[in-house]
């Protein structure tokens, strides 16, 4: 459905992504963010799903065309790992961000697991979006932290998550309340990755459950 497209950076470079079209013109838009397992095809049918919605997206190539396979978490830990996280945010993420925004249009950011993570950041960072839907994903408070949360968010975590565990879910949160941030969290008894129909983690029950509720969060902050 979508197709590949280089977009700028702020800082002048180029960056490339996959970008799929609402049917309806000046469409609001939305960066949806890879996993650590780079922009794979599950993440373009994300894209592809939002499309459908009414929505034009870019899903960015943070890992500049390397894919990961799914049996290889070490390799993929190696390619997060090495991610400059702030200049992915700040110029590839915020190029997608503005190139959505060109018409005029709201901008929304989503991702998962590393994307989580990246989206947080750019809640704080980047201020052309109007919303962001992280999935199991937190930035260490360093980067950016509760406060620094600059649009209304809407998180969904994993009950049974080793990696952004539920203590990390509830310092996270604690920090949104006291911080008077405009939020939504939801928990689910599931594990990390459960949106990933691709893996044997996901849950279709919960999976469904999450995406409607980011869409009615996008509907309500985004258009």
């Amino acid at each position: 459905m979508g197709t590949t497209i280089s977009f700028a950076r702020p800082d002048g470079k180029s960056a490339t992504g996959y970008f799929a079209r609402a049917a309806k013109a000046n469409a609001p838009g939305l960066v949806v963010i890879q996993e650590w397992w780079g922009l794979q095809d599950q993440i373009k049918g994300i894209a592809d799903r939002f499309a459908l919605a009414g929505y034009d997206v870019i899903a960015p190539d943070l890992y500049a065309g390397t894919v990961v396979p799914y049996h290889d978490p070490e390799a993929a830990g190696r390619e997060m790992n090495s991610l400059n996280f702030l200049d992915a945010t700040d110029q590839t993420v915020r190029g997608a961000a503005q190139f959505l925004a060109r018409n005029g249009a709201k901008v929304g950011i989503t991702g998962f697991c590393m994307g989580g993570a990246v989206t947080i950041l750019a809640a704080a960072r980047v201020p052309e979006f109007a919303a962001g839907v992280a999935f199991y994903g937190i930035p260490p408070a360093a980067a950016a932290g509760p406060a620094d949360v600059k649009i209304p968010l809407q998180g969904h975590f994993s009950n049974r998550d080793d990696w952004c565990t539920p203590a990390a879910v509830d310092e996270f949160e604690k920090g949104l309340k006291a911080a008077g941030k405009s939020y939504e969290l939801f928990r689910y008894e599931s594990d990390h990755g459960f949106v990933n129909e691709q893996r044997t983690v996901h849950d279709r029950k919960d999976a469904e459950l999450a995406w409607g509720r980011a869409l009615d969060f996008f509907k309500k902050h985004v258009g």
